[in-house]
């Protein structure tokens, strides 16, 4: 175990070169991060997770009540011994074939079989209010976390010249506002992280998995190997579509239309303009290229840089999903569902049917999902 200790916290790796640990411990005059530091971020996410549904419970629901959410989950599908059997043992999405066999059976259409299993799947997922609480939950600290990074951003050199981000690296030393920032940030998406399998089941699970995990590994990285400046830029500049997104959820639970679309449109622009436009000329210009001129690469600068581009991979990609969702719910002035929602609309039951028995219909149902979106004109669901 020494033996592995040794190696994965050699300094070769870790620091620039002719950089020691030994250079970096806390004296009198200095403090500087310690990964035995973020060891306070574990009991934290934990007690983040029990505030949140604290919150949820005794603030969150009661705003939603107030609001006329109503907390009856979708409409529930009729009791069938055969179709449960099917649904539990086999599958959930039965194929055209198994379809057509199950319509022989019980004499049923092929329609109504498949309207059967979209109630059933639906029948699972949370009802709005759930989703409400939670997003009420994340809108509330997405709020309070940017509120605190501008301000304290503002008072720091590197917000307006990135260079600062490096001089004298990596000998800057930590302040206890940095510290609260970064281990509140940290403590936050572990909670995310283990709150996603109790949570809304979502369709991306996957991707947002890799997303947290992507985010704690900067987070913990940037900390370790003191680049807590630039963390700092990369954590705000995230935080801030964060909280409109939240807040056109919690419209669109409220079937408050107009002021969804308001804020979706605002989330759009704010997300494609910060992660599409600011992050790579502002957070990986400083990152690669002033890093390198002031610093030089070392091999945990490789890494970080390598999870700041696939953040930037995944920034592309949601940026098309917005893009395409708002295209679609413009062009058709009707209700536009997002390929990842979770709450399944009534148009979904025609997806295997033979295209002699197709015929179009638009889903009234709300929709949810980390990342999809449904909206009677331009409003998100999940982001």
């Amino acid at each position: 175990m020494a033996g592995i200790l040794v190696w994965f916290w050699n300094e070769r790796f870790w620091l620039p070169h002719n950089v020691t640990w030994a250079d970096l411990k806390n004296t009198d005059e200095s403090t500087f991060p310690q990964a035995e530091d973020l060891y306070l971020a574990c009991p934290l996410a934990f007690c983040m997770f029990m505030i949140r549904l604290v919150f949820e419970r005794f603030i969150a629901r009661p705003c939603a009540l107030g609001l006329k959410i109503q907390a009856n989950g979708p409409q529930k599908a009729q009791h069938n011994a055969i179709l449960e059997k099917v649904f539990t043992a086999i599958t959930k999405h039965p194929d055209e074939k198994r379809l057509e066999g199950l319509s022989k059976q019980l004499d049923w259409d092929v329609r109504t079989i498949q309207r059967w299993f979209r109630q059933r799947r639906n029948q699972e997922k949370p009802s709005t209010l759930a989703r409400f609480c939670e997003s009420m939950w994340r809108f509330t600290f997405y709020l309070y976390i940017f509120t605190y990074g501008v301000r304290f951003l503002k008072k720091t050199p590197w917000l307006w010249n990135t260079r600062e981000c490096w001089y004298n690296y990596p000998y800057q030393p930590l302040t206890v506002d940095l510290h609260y920032y970064y281990i509140l940030e940290l403590s936050f998406y572990l909670s995310l992280l283990f709150s996603q399998f109790t949570d809304i089941r979502r369709k991306d699970f996957l991707l947002m998995f890799l997303h947290h995990v992507a985010t704690i590994s900067l987070i913990t990285f940037s900390y370790v190997n003191n680049m807590a400046r630039v963390g700092t830029l990369v954590m705000c500049l995230h935080d801030a579509a964060d909280v409109l997104l939240e807040a056109a959820k919690m419209a669109n639970y409220s079937k408050c239309q107009r002021l969804c679309n308001v804020l979706f449109i605002m989330f759009a622009l704010v997300f494609i303009s910060s992660r599409l436009g600011v992050y790579p000329v502002w957070i990986l210009n400083t990152t690669v290229f002033e890093s390198w001129e002031i610093v030089g690469p070392y091999p945990s600068w490789w890494v970080f840089n390598m999870l700041l581009v696939l953040l930037q991979a995944l920034h592309t990609f949601w940026s098309y999903l917005i893009v395409r969702t708002a295209y679609r719910a413009i062009s058709r002035g009707k209700v536009s569902k997002d390929d990842r929602s979770d709450i399944e609309s009534s148009s979904d039951e025609d997806e295997v049917l033979p295209p002699s028995q197709k015929h179009h219909t638009n889903g009234t149902n709300g929709a949810h999902g980390t990342n999809g979106y449904l909206f009677p004109s331009p409003c998100p669901d999940e982001h």
